[in-house]
């Protein structure tokens, strides 16, 4: 399973299997219910002030098969591979946000 950069998906490892993470519209919505507005979230983002919870809440959203895969889970795999690095996936996603697919 890899990502797919032209759907704007990105991967990240959780609890040791790699995830694909999927900004859909219904991923989307339900983040925009749980951390308000994306322009605001991105708008953080480019302000430095994207809170670790947020992040976490984001990529738990836009995970494409959760299977078992728990929040606590989400929230550790963003912890093991730093804030840096989860830099990575979360740019792909709020580029997807704002730009869209084309």
């Amino acid at each position: 399973m890899n990502a797919n950069p032209e759907r704007g998906e990105a991967a990240i490892i959780v609890a040791g299997s790699p995830r694909i993470l999927r900004p859909s519209f219904a991923a989307l919505v339900a983040a925009e219910e749980e951390l308000g507005p994306l322009f605001a979230l991105v708008e953080r983002a480019g302000e430095g002030r994207l809170r670790l919870t947020e992040i976490t809440g984001l990529f738990w959203h836009c995970l494409a098969d959760r299977g078992a895969t728990t929040r606590d889970d989400m929230g550790d795999a963003v912890m093991a591979l730093g804030l840096a690095r989860a830099a990575a996936p979360l740019r792909v996603l709020l580029a997807q946000i704002l730009q869209g697919s084309a």
